[in-house]
């Protein structure tokens, strides 16, 4: 087989394709750069030696740029050749995902992690660079372990299942330590990101939510719902280590919302305490399955 001219097939193809059926061009440019990387492959005498073959693929980027009077370069050839392995090895094809999204999941060597990025990517419709910021971030390291096994296992996840440890908040301080007024304004300001730092379905009602207990007026800190699991959700914010008075205080908020707010039809409300530092016995002990517990850093 000569396997250039299979490739500049491919190219002029996928080009004539492009200008032709503009509706479906992404499926195709996938399916192109995959059979381009599979003639790469089989030209450099199979997987086992694929990786050996870049004078190969120098040649190639260079005989093709003459002849079809356009730059393609040796690096956009290995990075075809990549996704043909890539794909092969984990079955990972999507055509919601454009090339771009692609060139950021090849980085990755972890079945699971690609899965989430992949998922992430469909469900909250994200471009290539706003999946770049969440892989850069170690978004996936950031979850359970029982989150990543759940993924793993393709078995059905829950509304605490998202919720990153620890939640990244913006800021341009430059001190680590804030006191909880500083927190809250924090992440007022880029309520958006801390929303996407939850999970998934979160939409923001109001902080300093002010609720009557006796004859005397509390506020929790942020009242947020999730419109994908039908409940409200009570967060508060401790600038300390999470202590089981926390815990308390937060049961108390929760039981108000589904006593005073909650429609029948809604499902009962979950509380996030958002702390400085972890108190693994504190959680250990907490009896009540609703309460879910995270830590925060501080990044420019």
């Amino acid at each position: 087989m000569n396997y250039y001219n299979e490739i500049k097939k491919e190219i002029i193809n996928n080009e004539v394709y492009k200008r032709v059926k503009d509706y479906s061009k992404n499926k195709n440019e996938l399916m192109t750069y995959y059979n381009i990387g599979k003639l790469i492959v089989e030209a450099q005498g199979g997987e086992k030696r694929a990786k050996y073959g870049n004078n190969l693929i120098k040649e190639y980027a260079k005989r093709l740029s003459i002849d079809l009077d356009k730059k393609y370069s040796a690096t956009n050839l290995r990075y075809m050749r990549q996704f043909y392995l890539f794909c092969k090895k984990y079955h990972a094809v999507h055509d919601e995902l454009t090339w771009s999204h692609y060139r950021e999941l090849l980085k990755i060597d972890n079945l699971s992690k690609i899965n989430y990025y992949i998922n992430i990517s469909i469900k909250e419709n994200i471009g290539y660079r706003k999946l770049a910021k969440k892989i850069k971030s170690n978004e996936y390291e950031r979850l359970e372990k029982s989150t990543k096994l759940k993924l793993l296992n393709s078995e059905k996840t829950g509304i605490s299942d998202y919720i990153k440890n620890p939640i990244l908040i913006k800021s341009n301080l430059d001190y680590t330590d804030v006191s909880e007024k500083m927190l809250k304004q924090l992440i007022l300001e880029d309520m958006d990101n801390f929303l996407k730092e939850l999970g998934v379905g979160f939409a923001y009602i109001q902080n300093e939510y002010k609720i009557k207990l006796g004859d005397r007026y509390n506020y929790i800190d942020i009242l947020l719902y999730n419109y994908i699991y039908n409940c409200f959700v009570v967060v508060e914010l401790k600038a300390t280590e999470l202590k089981k008075e926390h815990i308390g205080q937060i049961q108390v908020y929760m039981n108000y919302i589904d006593e005073k707010i909650k429609r029948m039809d809604q499902e009962k409300t979950i509380g996030i305490i958002v702390a400085k530092k972890d108190n693994e016995y504190v959680i250990k002990y907490c009896s009540d399955s609703r309460v879910y517990n995270t830590t925060y850093v501080l990044e420019k």
